[in-house]
């Protein structure tokens, strides 16, 4: 390993992770934060630290001058950015590596590309990954937007072509509807990511978010590590997910995998990337692809036994693959619980002191998260504080080893949405695992949350 030094350049959880997959390959750690984070366990737990600006990010965590300049003082020489944050920067990507500093990412080129949802859907397309119909890139005019939803057919849905987590999104139930919801949506997306550009698409009736987890050594060798289905979720954000998927077969699962290493062969693709997929009907259609870690990545390392942040560092510093496809063997089940300091009803933030703190413990249960008890989880930044990971040889034998250790997770001094989990774990439907992503919100309306 020629990496001797990783800046981190995150915070929370992933920080922590990131940190303890160097440690095991013998490589020092730098961890920046900002003024708010100057008592969080990833600072503590570094072999150096470097505060980088005042508590908001736009002045630290997503301050390029600051970062590089840590890096300099410190002396690391790569650079990991976790996920959110810089992560999908391709400038970042670029200023890193004109400082001569190892990208433990994707190549810019592929994080620029990859980031405009129009360019990614003709790159996907030219790549053979299947399309969902829509437009063959941006729309501006009305008039082009109404041949395009009366080829596709309604109800088609408007997305904004810059950013993500369903802002700039609407969807058009009729011709009558287009043109408000057109310019709806764009002012959301000039507003939410300085660019009004949308596309446009078939509105899929009730599908299942997919995704597939890849990597690429840059050289146009690349492997799948199977599936993560990621559709329980509440405004477009994932709050459970789990490896494999209930719905997709042995057969299925070579099939979109095979699609998706292809793919990313023929992109000559650096690094960890997720490509998702909304799935409906035995078909899959490509959304978007992360060229990063995936928060849920864990879910994917239990039932593979695959480091992927260790993967990550290996092939920044020029490695080889450290598998095959064929070596690739796919066991059990696991499940991955997002737990936010929220109140579980209202959905409010809930920042405060962590007064107690008891994760639980026992086979096959992993608990990423950077809290412990005197922590003061600030209200700057997002509201996830911990992730609770369990396997199980089967998904049944899975949900009960998650509901005993939802049953043992003590956080005390702020609100989180344990209890909805709690919920969730029992319910028969889930427990059927035939949701879709329409089914959380559904199912949150009924008020399962009462008391």
């Amino acid at each position: 390993m020629t990496i001797e030094k990783i800046l981190i350049a995150n915070r929370g959880e992933i920080a922590l992770r990131i940190l303890r997959a160097a440690k095991e390959l013998g490589i020092e750690t730098v961890a920046v934060h900002s003024t708010a984070d100057s008592d969080a366990m990833h600072v503590r737990l570094a072999d150096q630290a470097v505060c980088i600006g005042p508590p908001a990010a736009a002045d630290s965590y997503l301050s390029i001058p600051a970062i590089i300049s840590a890096a300099e003082i410190s002396g690391a020489d790569a650079i990991h950015p976790g996920y959110g944050f810089l992560s999908e920067n391709a400038h970042f990507a670029e200023v890193v590596e004109a400082h001569d500093i190892k990208w433990i990412g994707p190549k810019p080129e592929h994080i620029k590309i990859m980031g405009d949802k129009v360019a990614a859907k003709k790159t996907a397309g030219d790549l053979g990954i299947p399309l969902v119909p829509g437009s063959d890139g941006a729309v501006s005019e009305i008039e082009e937007a109404k041949r395009v939803a009366a080829d596709v057919g309604y109800p088609v849905i408007i997305k904004a072509a810059s950013g993500g987590g369903g802002r700039g999104m609407k969807v058009v139930n009729s011709e009558a509807e287009l043109e408000t919801q057109m310019k709806q949506a764009g002012t959301e997306a000039k507003a939410a990511f300085g660019d009004a550009t949308v596309y446009i698409e078939k509105y899929l009736g009730d599908p299942r978010h997919i995704e597939f987890q890849v990597f690429g050594d840059g050289r146009g060798n690349a492997i799948h590590l199977g599936e993560r289905d990621c559709s329980l979720q509440r405004r477009h954000q994932k709050v459970l997910e789990e490896a494999p998927s209930p719905v997709i077969s042995a057969e299925q699962r070579e099939t979109m995998g095979k699609v998706c290493v292809d793919a990313m062969k023929g992109m000559q693709y650096r690094g960890a990337g997720t490509i998702e997929f909304l799935y409906e009907n035995g078909e899959f259609y490509f959304i978007e692809m992360n060229t990063r870690l995936q928060v849920e990545h864990p879910v994917t390392e239990m039932i593979t036994g695959f480091d992927l942040v260790r993967e990550q560092i290996r092939i920044a510093d020029g490695r080889d693959l450290s598998v095959a496809q064929e070596d690739l063997v796919f066991s059990g089940h696991a499940i991955e619980c997002r737990i936010n300091a929220e109140n579980p009803k209202t959905w409010a933030p809930s920042p405060g002191k962590v007064t107690g703190y008891h994760p639980p413990g026992g086979m096959h249960v992993r608990v990423d998260s950077g809290l412990y008890a005197g922590y003061s989880i600030p209200p700057y930044y997002d509201s996830m504080i911990a992730k609770l990971i369990v396997y199980g040889r089967t998904r049944d034998g899975c949900m009960m080893r998650l509901a005993r250790a939802l049953d043992e997770f003590v956080i005390e001094g702020v609100q989180t949405t344990i209890p909805l989990h709690q919920k969730l774990v029992y319910d028969p439907e889930f427990q059927s695992g035939e949701y879709t992503i329409k089914w959380l919100e559904e199912w949150l309306e009924k008020d399962n949350l009462k008391d």
